[in-house]
């Protein structure tokens, strides 16, 4: 059963065409109301008229506004004459992301600190397949203009769902069959010498607080990306790791379709 999360309880905004779009068509969240610039230049002509159709499509009113309008409302310049108010994002139960996949990918972001990295590692996990996502009840989805922009709409698409902690989704998730990964440098296996064929629910630490070592103690398989330079030290960013993750997750499923 979908539901929204208790600390995402206000309207937000989305800009631009493929952000207001993704909710549009993915039924992510209420779209109250789409405004278009009036007097857009032609080449976005087409664009902003493939929105106005979606929207009265589905019964959502569209207003055409002016540039103060959009200024007030908005964080950048990036929103392309394209504005929707929304209400909160709308979450599926943890038990059901795994419902119906045979070989269920499911990974927890925790702990990233910037919206545009979450963003960016959404854009990642939907790129390549993954089958759902796990957030904390405070999470970067309330944030849902720069998320939404950064995910290129993904984060709209994604299934997510809401866990008081990694934990509590580990226990779960092992409880469906599914084995429990996390990344960490130490007593880890490589990603490319490792099987990621198998049922998978992977967390994601961010960069400044990393896989708790508690969550380390009881994860099944510790993940870890070779690099290639041995003498850097610094580990990769959580929007690259999790391309990184998620892109060999699908190869190595793609040779055992």
């Amino acid at each position: 059963m979908a539901s929204t999360s208790e600390t995402e309880n206000e309207n937000a905004w989305l800009e631009g065409a493929i952000s207001v779009l993704a909710a549009l068509a993915s039924g992510s969240r209420e779209v109250a109301a789409v405004y278009l610039r009036q007097g857009q230049p032609g080449k976005f002509d087409q664009q902003l008229a493939h929105v106005q159709a979606t929207a009265t499509a589905g019964q959502v009113p569209v207003q055409w506004v002016d540039d103060d309008f959009l200024t007030a409302n908005t964080s950048g310049r990036t929103h392309g004459g394209v504005l929707a108010r929304v209400g909160p994002r709308r979450f599926v139960d943890l038990a059901d992301l795994a419902a119906g996949q045979p070989r269920p990918f499911i990974v927890m972001l925790d702990g990233i600190e910037d919206p545009f990295n979450f963003g960016q590692a959404v854009r990642a996990l939907y790129a390549a397949g993954a089958h759902g996502l796990v957030v904390r009840p405070r999470n970067w989805l309330s944030a849902a203009a720069v998320v939404a922009r950064a995910s290129a709409g993904a984060s709209e698409w994604m299934p997510t769902a809401v866990a008081e902690s990694a934990e509590e989704a580990a226990t779960l998730f092992r409880q469906q069959g599914l084995a429990v990964a996390c990344t960490s440098r130490q007593q880890s296996v490589s990603i490319y010498k490792t099987d990621l064929t198998r049922p998978l629910f992977v967390l994601l630490g961010g960069e400044k607080r990393g896989v708790t070592r508690s969550f380390l103690r009881q994860a099944d398989l510790r993940l870890e990306i070779p690099y290639g330079r041995q003498q850097f030290l610094p580990s990769l960013g959580t929007a690259a790791a999790t391309a990184v993750l998620a892109f060999e997750v699908k190869r190595q499923r793609g040779q055992h379709a």
